[in-house]
């Protein structure tokens, strides 16, 4: 039992991670702690589909002398994802912290719940 969930562990700690990351997500009101949770989600995705793509015994995907045996090397697409996927979150991120920053400027609280109670109001 212990050696199935040590040969897992990479796994098991990112979902631990997409976890406690959605629970953050839903969880909290304060706007920080939201895209923490998010930033949480992104990182233990991408822990999973980078311990999906190592293969243990093989190579990296670079061609070096006169190999040409896929068998012999690890499939790139899983870490080109994460490359993908890394650059793809820090923008969003920039962006949802950009968008708070705003938002506290203007109703000077990070509460979600206050936030929408002072827009109910201005609509008024």
């Amino acid at each position: 039992m212990l050696q199935s969930v040590m040969e897992h562990l990479d796994e098991l700690t990112a979902m631990a991670l997409f976890g406690i990351g959605f629970s953050l997500l839903l969880l909290n009101r304060n706007m920080i702690k939201k895209i923490i949770g998010f930033s949480m989600m992104d990182s233990g995705i991408y822990l999973f589909l980078a311990s999906y793509g190592y293969i243990e015994s093989r190579l990296a995907p670079i061609y070096t002398d006169n190999m040409t045996d896929p068998g012999a090397y690890v499939n790139p697409l899983p870490a080109g994802l994460v490359l993908t996927g890394i650059v793809v979150a820090v923008s969003v991120t920039a962006i949802m912290l950009g968008l708070t920053v705003r938002l506290y400027q203007r109703y000077h609280t990070l509460d979600i719940e206050e936030i929408a109670e002072q827009i109910r109001k201005e609509g008024k």
